[in-house]
């Protein structure tokens, strides 16, 4: 397939990249649907929550009281902005995993201010969240130049604007859903693709009472809910499988010896699912469960850890008055 086929121009300073067309099916979903239904216990990746419904649903999470995450690192990021900009002196800010953007002006309002303000490049899995935000975008910032990379940014990719100064952003501590060791291997492919005067900046959901962890994941409305669910119609439309998402309920609680939330959907009674496109039938007996999600929450000594294996080192650590949460600038090792 050629650039022209998965490049879309909605205005002369929207670039849209999606690599996903170019690989078929979303990601990788049929073999690690394949992997992880026949994996005991059962698994899948949370990267497949984001189809349009489910990005829709997570914005909600995140205006629900009880997800403090959010609201925490908009404080943090609103304080520091200008040290960052300052630091950094970025032309381009990168953004990993954005959705709409929402925090993202807080960056580029920053950048604007200093008059370093020049391009934002996003990446991402949902196509549709990448192209609002990007439009959103070039109608507050008239200069600003966008490029949106629709992909699996779980595996090496280009990372927009290469001859501009970069400020790299990962926030809303989605670097706690990786497992310790893709956490690692995540980060070293931007710390690869990075020069020496780019940074990273990554959230951090920090280690704390059990109660406030697990109530961010059990929100009173029942949105949460929703969105665990929602990946059972995903893996519907996508692998002709069908699953009845109401046969399954939402549970999430915080494993303290791991220092991280699960998040799983547990059958409430004895199924067989077909997964037509896949050739075979998942059985779940009666209160088995399929993890979606984990959430690892962090310490700074974990943090320098996970950077220095992932070859990059901490060069600033900002927290909230009550150390809920945590933003860490990095540089390459």
């Amino acid at each position: 397939m050629s650039d022209e086929a998965n490049t879309e121009n909605h205005d002369a300073r929207i670039v849209i990249r999606n690599l996903l067309h170019l690989e078929g099916s979303p990601y990788e979903l049929a073999e690690d649907a394949r992997r992880g239904l026949t994996s005991s216990p059962k698994w899948m990746p949370p990267k497949y929550f984001y189809d349009a419904r489910g990005s829709e649903l997570f914005e909600r999470i995140t205006a629900q009281p009880e997800y403090y995450q959010t609201s925490t690192e908009l404080e943090i990021l609103q304080r520091i902005a200008p040290l960052i900009v300052d630091r950094v002196r970025p032309t381009a800010l990168i953004e990993f995993g954005s959705g709409s953007a929402s925090k993202t002006r807080v960056l580029l309002d920053e950048m604007r201010r200093a008059g370093q303000l020049g391009a934002y490049g996003m990446l991402d899995v949902s196509e549709a969240a990448s192209r609002a935000a990007a439009v959103a975008l070039v109608a507050t910032y008239p200069r600003l130049e966008v490029e949106c990379v629709i992909a699996d940014f779980e595996q090496p990719q280009p990372l927009p604007f290469p001859g501009r100064r970069r400020l790299l952003a990962f926030l809303g501590s989605t670097i706690g859903n990786f497992e310790v060791e893709a956490a690692q291997a995540f980060l070293r492919g931007p710390a690869e693709r990075m020069r020496d005067d780019d940074a990273f900046l990554i959230g951090f959901d920090l280690v704390k009472d059990r109660e406030t962890i697990e109530r961010a994941y059990n929100d009173a409305a029942g949105v949460t809910e929703a969105f665990n669910r929602n990946l059972l119609m995903v893996l519907n439309r996508e692998l002709g499988a069908d699953f009845d998402p109401s046969a399954f309920d939402h549970k999430a609680f915080y494993n303290e010896s791991a220092s991280r939330i699960e998040m799983h959907l547990v059958a409430k009674r004895a199924q067989s699912v077909r997964v037509t496109d896949l050739d075979m039938t998942v059985e779940f007996a009666p209160g088995e469960t399929l993890r979606t999600e984990l959430s690892h929450k962090y310490t700074r000594r974990s943090v320098e850890a996970l950077l220095e294996a992932g070859n990059l080192a901490l060069d600033m650590w900002e927290t909230d008055p009550d150390q809920k949460f945590a933003l860490g600038l990095a540089r390459r090792r």
